[in-house]
């Protein structure tokens, strides 16, 4: 554990020289930061698993998180994300269909019979 310490302080240092090389204008281009990125998490990752020591990891986690407080916090995405509503809404908007679907059946079946015996 003491040497995926280290070695993961020099995992990280090496991706804050990176990062020094990137102008602030370009820190949320994905074409500029994903190399620095990249390099990181496989460094993180790779050691991890010459080490025989788990990954993802707390330490690991630890310097992923950093990154994005440090360099990415005023990032936004240009498409918004869409999270799930609330259970109570969600609950509604499955059990209206399935609480229907017995009134439809019954509906059909009265208007075909009345239907036959118009005929």
């Amino acid at each position: 554990e003491r040497n995926y310490t280290v070695i993961t302080q020099h995992c990280w240092d090496y991706f804050v020289s990176l990062m020094g090389d990137v102008p602030p204008s370009q820190l949320c281009e994905w074409k500029i930061i994903s190399r620095p990125y990249s390099e990181l998490q496989d460094c993180l990752e790779g050691w991890a698993e010459r080490l025989n020591y788990s990954y993802p990891n707390a330490l690991a986690e630890q310097y992923i998180f950093q990154s994005h407080h440090i360099y990415f916090h005023n990032c936004t995405l240009e498409h918004p994300v869409y999270f799930d509503p609330p259970e109570d809404v969600l609950l509604a908007m499955i059990i209206a269909p399935i609480c229907l679907i017995p009134f439809l059946v019954t509906l059909v079946i009265w208007r075909s019979k009345d239907g036959k015996a118009q005929a």
